[in-house]
């Protein structure tokens, strides 16, 4: 019985402890608002006065001992160093009047940059395609008439002649595009609306872009760039931060012909490429493959047409079939496009488009062998062909 009125003791006890409890704050409720009060108290905000400002620490811009900032300092350094490389041309050329027999002159200009002391100027092709005068005016003030001497129209590069006193020409100086990387700073020297040897500034945006240019081709490894470019600035150099020619200004997106922060440049390590061809030969003696038009599909590229008695046609390959049919006196005719091969891949690499053919054939050599995948008659082989020395552009048919 003392066990049971002791242990009902307890437990009223201990529900009469555990109803204060409740109707009371906790203690840590209590104590955490008076210490937030405590710390609201202790950090009480005040108004920010001038003296307080005057008080906080600075951040010293730096500045080199002439005074100039180091962005400054690179910025002149590269105008300096290539400003004297270029050019500004003037081009005009004679078209027939729309709607008469009246023939029309017109103007434009461009950009350049001088290449050797022989007097060779480095620009795009379409600143002097189709040109009947070239005028070349260099850093002197000078101008000289221009001839071109070679122009590669699949990659918009061409090279003019001047004959100029070499004292008068500052070759550029060649860097290397393979080491860009976006982010990167760049300079765009030119002379936009006319304005001579202008220079702007910005970043490299990206890399490996593709441009579309003549013939429906695609110059592809293109710079993407932020530097103001605009009309005038084509075939002007695109440098890097020591003042090295790293690519060719050549385009713009924009829907107001102005520059909108989107420019693209032809990479310096193409340009190297291309420029001895034209310097021997006036153009770049491309490997053919005697393909002259496909049908791109999603199943490959479909030979439309091939060039008679060329590298394709020997090698044995087919293009559409012509099928002839009688009906009473008459014969019909008609073109089974589906009998033709159907190019899939070159050396093992799958093909999709009609650049991508291209492209890779223009990275071989006449006389090289390249083995094409082609689906036949339902049937998947393999075609050894050999190219040869014609400069193809190739139609292509999307």
């Amino acid at each position: 019985m003392t066990r049971v009125i002791l242990a009902s003791f307890i437990s009223a006890l201990a529900a009469s402890m555990l109803t204060a409890w409740w109707l009371q704050p906790s203690t840590f409720e209590a104590h955490g608002l008076a210490v937030a009060q405590d710390r609201g108290a202790r950090f009480k905000s005040t108004p920010y006065s001038e003296e307080d400002e005057a008080n906080q620490p600075k951040v010293k811009p730096i500045y080199m001992a002439d005074g100039l900032t180091p962005e400054e300092a690179v910025n002149i350094a590269v105008y300096q160093a290539a400003n004297r490389s270029v050019v500004n041309i003037t081009t005009k050329a004679v078209q027939s009047g729309r709607f008469s027999l009246l023939e029309l002159q017109s103007e434009g200009s461009g950009s350049g940059s001088i290449i050797d002391k022989a007097g060779h100027v480095l620009t795009n092709n379409h600143v002097v395609e189709g040109a009947t005068q070239i005028s070349v005016t260099l850093y002197s003030g000078e101008s000289f008439d221009a001839t071109i001497v070679g122009a590669d129209p699949v990659n918009d590069i061409a090279i003019l002649k001047l004959e100029a006193p070499e004292d008068q020409l500052y070759p550029v100086e060649f860097g290397d595009s393979r080491k860009l990387r976006a982010g990167m700073r760049v300079f765009a020297l030119g002379n936009p609306f006319g304005l001579e040897r202008t220079l702007t500034t910005g970043i490299i945006s990206n890399l490996n872009r593709s441009l579309q240019i003549h013939g429906n081709r695609t110059i592809r490894s293109i710079i993407q760039i932020d530097a103001a470019i605009n009309p005038g600035n084509s075939g002007g150099p695109l440098l890097d931060a020591h003042g090295k020619l790293i690519g060719i200004n050549t385009a713009i997106a924009t829907t107001s012909g102005q520059s909108a922060g989107v420019g693209f440049a032809i990479p310096v390590n193409l340009v190297t490429r291309v420029v001895p061809q034209l310097l021997a030969y006036g153009k770049v003696v491309r490997p053919e493959v005697g393909i002259t038009k496909v049908f791109e599909t999603e199943k490959g590229l479909l030979i439309a047409q091939m060039k008679p008695g060329g590298p394709a046609e020997r090698a044995g390959l087919r293009g559409p079939k012509v099928v002839r049919a009688r009906r009473g006196p008459f014969i019909s005719e008609s073109i089974d496009r589906a009998a033709a091969d159907r190019i899939m891949a070159v050396d093992g690499r799958k093909i999709s488009t009609a650049d991508d053919f291209l492209g890779y054939v223009e990275d071989k050599k006449p006389g090289d062998v390249v083995r094409l995948t082609i689906v036949r008659d339902g049937q998947e082989i393999e075609v050894p062909l050999t190219l040869t020395t014609t400069d193809p552009l190739g139609e292509r048919t999307p």
